[in-house]
């Protein structure tokens, strides 16, 4: 059964959280030197982290270095026992002054302390009942493991071994969403319409052959002996047709029949179970600040009249007659500003990659040894996903509805998600020696903040190269400015989809399309959306603060390195990290670079 949480205890959960980033803001001074309290520190973080590795916590997507060859345990009694598990580490943590560690170790407790903590209010919560989205859900994650490379026996094994573990690993799932369902736990019915059509995909697949988890038996090294690759290919087609087209049937069944038809009408977050406490947590956990929502609304209200101002500057330049949204109308509708063939934009895409790499000296000095690929969204998840993703070895750029894929918008997007964005970002964080593993973990108010900051930079580097690419790039702004405002507003202020939807319609040049699924994700993921803009925020606040400290000797390759080399951090983390660099002259983090 599951403990039934009081208001009270989600309320303190929510306090354990903030009370973790309040600890960050404090800014102690770190000892100079590693000490007992660093021993202690590290005895604690290694023993949970083998813990964890037991609990195959670590997310497939986030799991670079190859193929799992077991789904995590999520049943009502596993979750029970992690949470009395971290909130026992949260206790020991409790025990430590961080003031008393040295150097990275205080560093590398902020960090770990809020990733704990937000381990915790998961959990507390019971955030494993709805585990699905807009954008994203468990039997879509589960694919990122059919679309990595595979090059060993060892990796083919384990990943037959996964797909074999496909019934259990459903069944757990089911369970919960029921669970969730029961309490009014659920995405809103509304942002689960036609999401189901990833999972028809794989269980109306004629042959195990159709099916996307086939995939990495089409191209099996040319190194391995014939009748080896014959062996694991029948043992992936048994598998697929035995273990995995059965368990997408059944979900398929479950979703159509149950699931979405009683799922919730409401859109707030704060109308849930102990809803408010629960918005709050999402809150701390995305922005990694004590920030209100109706602070947050304020701060997305006055930036976004900031924007506006931009962009009627930039429409004097353009030449264009007319109001704001006559031309917000004129760029939906003029075919000269959209691809004709995904090969269009994909080269576009491409185009704007390149570009950047003449610039990046000029701006960095560490460069990343990983590279990235510019493909296409899978199409089975294109309907529905953003209009572009990027990470380690990767930049997605979604080539379908190809009306409503903007070419002005492509180099703001592409700096975002390529380079020096996520796919520069996350590299140059993995390439750190001597971290962690927990230092890994994505925190989205720092990745997100960069990207998007790396957009606003796109105009010093000269990569928008005319008066609508600039514009492109401030309905960007925008768009995440908006976010503070619709995100907070739904969760927060009653606000309808359609509300939402016009919102976005009247302050940025996204298409409709767009626009409906950006707002549908805004209502199934409570919070997320608050980390990009309030991210940038913070990054532009540093950059300034240390440009006005350090006047003439400020060099922007290395602000850039330091804020990379420090990895995904909490913002007040990030904020301290610059502080210092300041006060050190601002020096390079890479001294052979200096």
């Amino acid at each position: 059964m599951h403990k039934k949480f009081s208001t009270i205890e989600f309320s303190t959960i929510a306090g354990v959280v903030a009370g973790a980033c309040l600890v960050l803001s404090m800014n102690a001074q770190a000892a100079t030197r590693p000490g007992p309290a660093d021993a202690r520190f590290k005895a604690i973080y290694t023993e949970e982290l083998k813990w964890r590795q037991t609990q195959k916590q670590e997310s497939d997507e986030d799991d670079d270095n190859g193929v799992t060859a077991a789904l995590p345990r999520i049943d009502a009694a596993t979750q029970a026992t992690r949470l009395a598990y971290w909130q026992g580490v949260l206790k020991k943590l409790d025990g430590i002054n961080p003031a008393s560690l040295s150097g990275e170790e205080h560093i590398n407790y902020q960090v770990y302390k809020a990733q704990i903590a937000a381990l915790v209010a998961d959990i507390a919560f019971r955030e494993y009942e709805k585990p699905l989205n807009a954008d994203t859900a468990f039997w879509s994650n589960l694919a990122y493991s059919a679309r990595r490379p595979m090059t060993t026996e060892k990796e083919y094994r384990a990943y037959i071994r996964q797909l074999n573990d496909v019934p259990r690993y459903f069944d757990e799932e089911v369970v919960n969403m029921r669970a969730g369902l029961a309490r009014g736990f659920t995405p809103p019915k509304v942002t689960l319409v036609g999401r189901d059509s990833s999972i028809s995909s794989v269980a109306d697949a004629k042959t195990p052959q159709d099916s996307i988890y086939y995939e990495p038996f089409n191209a099996m090294p040319a190194t391995m002996p014939a009748a080896l690759q014959d062996e694991l290919r029948a043992q992936g087609v048994k598998a697929i047709a035995t273990a995995v087209q059965p368990s997408f049937v059944k979900l398929l069944a479950f979703m159509r029949d149950e699931y979405v038809p009683k799922a919730r009408e409401d859109l707030a977050a704060e109308n849930l179970p102990d809803g408010k406490a629960y918005y709050q947590s999402k809150i701390v956990e995305f922005t990694t600040t004590n920030l209100t929502a109706d602070e947050i609304h304020q701060i997305g209200v006055a930036e976004m009249a900031k924007i506006r101002a931009e962009m009627q500057d930039v429409i004097k330049q353009t030449g264009f007659e007319g109001d704001l949204p006559a031309f917000l109308h004129f760029l939906r509708t003029d075919p000269r500003f959209y691809a004709k063939t995904p090969e269009e934009l994909l080269m576009r895409s491409a185009w704007v990659a390149k570009k950047f790499d003449g610039k990046v000296a000029q701006y960095f000095g560490y460069l990343p040894r990983r590279r990235f690929a510019i493909i296409p969204v899978p199409p089975d998840q294109a309907p529905f996903y953003t209009s572009g993703r990027g990470g380690p070895g990767v930049y997605l750029v979604n080539t379908y509805n190809l009306p409503s894929r903007a070419l002005y918008s492509m180099p703001a997007l592409t700096l975002h998600e390529s380079a020096p964005g996520h796919a520069f970002q996350m590299p140059v964080a993995m390439e750190q020696k001597g971290r962690p593993s927990f230092r890994n973990a994505y925190i989205s108010a720092y990745g997100e903040g960069w990207a998007l900051y790396t957009e606003r930079l796109g105009a010093e580097m000269g990569i928008y190269e005319t008066p609508y690419e600039t514009f492109g790039m401030l309905s960007y702004q925008a768009w995440r400015a908006s976010r503070l405002v619709v995100d907070t507003g739904i969760h927060s202020k009653g606000w309808t989809r359609k509300q939402a939807q016009d919102y976005l319609r009247a302050n940025t040049a996204l298409s409709d399309h767009e626009i409906e699924t950006e707002v549908d994700r805004y209502i199934s993921w409570p919070g997320q959306a608050l980390s990009y803009y309030l991210g940038q925020m913070s990054i532009i606040k540093a950059r300034r603060k240390a440009e006005a400290a350090l006047g003439e000797k400020f060099d922007i390759r290395h602000f850039h390195d330091t804020v990379l080399q420090l990895g995904s951090v909490p913002l007040p983390v990030l904020e301290a990290r610059i502080d210092l660099f300041t006060k050190e002259g601002g020096k390079s983090p890479y001294p052979s670079l200096d």
